[in-house]
């Protein structure tokens, strides 16, 4: 059936089926009518990552994010709330603000000179006395999304005037989180703006394969290994757990202790920052699981993803610095999306320690990463594929790890943790979760 997904709702019936089978159709990543059924299902009904609130510290302060192909405004305004608004002048549509960050009193349109408060309320124009003289300000001020909510510091916003409150949303998601980024009273914070380019691929190559790809290690990052910057890359399988939490949240653990050794809980952070973290704050599940296969990659639906891994700021060269990066994948256009990186760390540690983990984290995993390229390369063939001739679109593709006699991938008995937990890296169960959260949502009405 060589429809290439003209037919949206025939191509979602098509993945309906095959996911029966732990398969899915390569058209659905890159096909005009999918990316735009996901603008409206996803990214319009769905909690959007849309940055830390460490980037907007005091009054004023603003960053420019997106939420699907939709400009908006991140600002704190002078009650200290954070405040997300369309960038779009309501006069004749220019986008507002030009600058992706800063600090402002009021925002200025560059075409017609349209002025609004830091909050989005309309605050006056050029001549207004004489232009408007019966314009009601509170009708003219910039659309604000409804719905925004902090966790841990991670700012999400959600423009559907029905969404559910952030935390049922992020269920045992929020629990991963806490135990991620929760360490510390102090927090963490950015290290300065988010790299950004361009990857001709699907925004959700990136968003499964954070969320539980182990099986690709061995292959495509095998290079590393035979250079002696990553250890073990072939055996990497065995120390993996994957855990599927519901709705679409999906993460992966390394048991970094059977991997280097005792002193490797932790992810490997150096005891004197480890002994500043107050576990008292976690439940003996989030301990244990901290002690054994550590989470370090995962994926909150539907397209943010954060990375935590021991690297050498000198590649090759130990001791190791422990970074953390999450990263946003945005869609641009069909088989298109921007690849968005914010670098990480504990505001107890310090600046000599930072820096080590900056330095790794953009060795690893940045648009020059040594591990970022081995993954963005591999992930274009997929948006080519689902554009092809031949074989087509509609050919299926194998998500079948760990499915009905495949693979065994079996559940950990004794997981106390939310969702389940599966013993091995051999399984794609994860991945599964993933889209068949993605086809609720986009069958959804």
């Amino acid at each position: 059936m060589a429809t290439n997904g003209s037919d949206l709702g025939v191509l979602l019936q098509l993945c309906e089926k095959e996911l029966e089978s732990s398969m899915l159709p390569a058209a659905v990543f890159s096909n005009d009518e999918v990316f735009a059924a996901e603008m409206k299902n996803i990214f319009g009904r769905n909690w959007v990552f849309l940055g830390h609130v460490s980037e907007i510290p005091n009054t004023g302060d603003y960053v420019l994010r997106r939420i699907g192909l939709d400009p908006v405004i991140v600002v704190r305004d002078d009650s200290g709330e954070i405040i997300v608004m369309s960038n779009y002048c309501r006069h004749r549509g220019t986008e507002l603000c030009q600058s992706d960050q800063g600090n402002a009193e009021t925002f200025t349109c560059p075409y017609h000179g349209w002025i609004y408060k830091k909050n989005g309320d309309w605050l006056s124009a050029p001549h207004v006395s004489q232009a408007y003289k019966e314009l009601d300000p509170k009708q003219w001020g910039l659309a604000k999304v409804p719905h925004v909510g902090v966790h841990q510091g991670m700012i999400f916003a959600n423009v559907s005037p029905d969404a559910k409150p952030l935390l049922e949303e992020l269920g045992g998601a929020a629990w991963f989180l806490d135990a991620l980024f929760g360490l510390h009273p102090d927090g963490m914070r950015v290290m300065g703006p988010p790299d950004r380019w361009r990857v001709q691929t699907d925004w959700k190559s990136g968003a499964e394969q954070f969320g539980g790809d182990n099986y690709h290690v061995e292959s495509a990052h095998i290079s590393l290994d035979d250079i002696g910057i990553l250890q073990s890359a072939r055996e990497m399988y065995k120390i993996n757990a994957q855990y599927a939490v519901g709705n679409g949240h999906i993460f992966t653990g390394h048991n970094f202790v059977k991997w280097f050794g005792a002193d490797w809980d932790m992810w490997g952070y150096p005891k004197d920052l480890v002994d500043k973290f107050d576990l008292t704050v976690l439940d003996q599940a989030q301990r244990d699981m901290l002690a054994s296969e550590t989470p370090v990659v995962g994926t909150i639906f539907p397209n943010m993803s954060y990375l935590r891994f021991p690297g050498s700021p000198d590649p090759g060269v130990q001791p190791f610095a422990t970074y953390t990066s999450i990263r946003q994948w945005q869609p641009v256009a069909p088989g298109v999306m921007e690849l968005w990186s914010w670098q990480f760390t504990w505001n107890a540690a310090s600046d000599e320690y930072s820096e080590q983990c900056y330095v790794a984290g953009q060795n690893a995993f940045s648009a020059s990463g040594m591990f970022e390229q081995d993954d963005t390369v591999v992930w274009e063939g997929v948006a080519k594929l689902a554009r092809s001739v031949f074989p087509g679109g509609d050919i299926a593709l194998n998500y079948q790890l760990g499915f009905e006699g495949m693979s065994e991938n079996p559940i950990d008995p004794h997981w106390k943790g939310p969702g389940v937990s599966r013993l091995s890296g051999i399984g794609e169960q994860n991945q599964r979760s993933f889209y068949q959260r993605w086809l609720r949502e986009m069958q959804a009405s």
